[in-house]
Order: structure tokens, then C-alpha cells, then sequence
């Protein structure tokens, strides 16, 4: 995939947002949460969406359930995103957009085991005109 679709910079105020409604905390502090709760963190770490800001990795807070454990339609979603090659950031600012092909929903709003399928035909399908 070409990397046109991905050289506009993200905005500060995006991850100001993602901060004030779901929580961005720094992997340090995610690893640490883990650790805390699991003697092999290690297959959750790996699955992780991180952002890169600054200097700084975070994990957008709406990757999570209430128990700490990975929403399975975010890892699946995440999961088809590398295969896309769409940089972690783009991923989380996807995340967060209203999207046409959902009716103006955004896809964290949508992020039940029921939309699954619908969430990875928006991503492919907004990937496809993106390169178009």
C-alpha cells in the first residue's frame, strides 16, 4: 500500500481527545497494569494498539474492556490493520472518525461483537478509496 494516504500529520488536539474520553496511557503503565494481573503478559502486550507521540508510546484507552482485557473486535480490527500496513496512529485516528460507510458512526462506537464484520468491511473499503 502506498504511504500517500498517511503523510498528513495528526493534530495534538486527536490524541487530547482520545485522552479526555477513553484514557491514553503510556505502555509503561499498561505493562505495568498487566503485570499486576497476570504472571505472562506477554500475548496481550503483543496485541496492543500503541501510538507514537512525541517521544512518548501510549495505548488508547478504548482498546480496553472495564476488567483490563482487549475488546476482541479491537484485536481483530488492529490485527487487519497491520495486514493493511496503516500505521498504528492513522489506526487510532480511524477509530475515533465518523465513517461514511457506517452511517456517520464512529467505529469505536460500533466496536460490539455484532459489528465485527461491519467494521472490517468500513476499514477495507475506506483503505480502497484512500489509494484509489
Amino acid at each position: 500500500m502506498p504511504t500517500e494516504p498517511y503523510r498528513s500529520p495528526i493534530p495534538p488536539q486527536l490524541w487530547d481527545a482520545i485522552r479526555d474520553e477513553f484514557g491514553l496511557p503510556a505502555l509503561g503503565q499498561v505493562r505495568d497494569r498487566l503485570e499486576a494481573g497476570s504472571p505472562y503478559p506477554e500475548p496481550v502486550l503483543r496485541q496492543l494498539v500503541r501510538v507514537f507521540i512525541d517521544e512518548g508510546t501510549f495505548c488508547p484507552g478504548f482498546q480496553f474492556l472495564p476488567d483490563m482485557s482487549l475488546n476482541p473486535v479491537v484485536v481483530d480490527l488492529f490485527h487487519r490493520a497491520v495486514e493493511l500496513k496503516i500505521p498504528h496512529n492513522y489506526f487510532a485516528l480511524w477509530m475515533v472518525t465518523p465513517c461514511h460507510v457506517l452511517d456517520g458512526a464512529r467505529p469505536v462506537n460500533r466496536c460490539q461483537e455484532k459489528h465485527g464484520p461491519a467494521l472490517l468491511a468500513a476499514m477495507e473499503s475506506t483503505v480502497a478509496r484512500a489509494v484509489a
